[in-house]
């Protein structure tokens, strides 16, 4: 037997980078955009809440003014007296700021959703006008 069948045999290894496949998403339908009339919508319904929100305000501040009147009626008549009228004054003051508040909110939230409106017709011109020019191009 020769000494060449038994001499060891040397592998020489290259150490390679790993790879990294990147993989893009490749679509053809375009981003979900809201249309006119779902953006008007969504921001009447949000000055909607607003508004309901400040008059649940001014509510809750009514009953909480009319309880401290009732619980005053407990006392003295004369007592009673002055703390009603005293209270009646504050539940008062209080509910004109909440309605003054409330009509704040709603004066603004009106301003918004005509604004909005607005926005929303003229975009509606503009893609009417694409529209049109686009079937002067295709016609024409």
């Amino acid at each position: 037997m020769s000494a060449a069948r038994f001499a060891p045999i040397v592998r020489s290894r290259v150490a390679t980078a790993p790879r990294f496949v990147a993989f893009r998403s490749i679509s053809s339908t375009p981003n979900y955009q809201k249309s006119p009339v779902n953006a008007a919508k969504d921001t009447l319904k949000k000055a909607d809440d607003v508004v309901s929100n400040a008059a649940v305000k001014g509510i809750n501040k009514g009953e909480n003014a009319a309880h401290k009147i009732k619980d005053a009626v407990g006392s003295t008549t004369d007592a009673a007296k002055s703390q009603t009228d005293s209270m009646k004054g504050e539940a008062e003051k209080h509910a004109g700021k909440a309605k003054g508040e409330a009509e704040h909110v709603a004066g603004k939230m009106k301003g918004k959703g005509e604004e909005a409106m607005g926005e929303m017709k003229g975009k509606a011109q503009e893609a009417k006008g694409k529209a049109a020019e686009a079937k002067r191009e295709h016609l024409g």
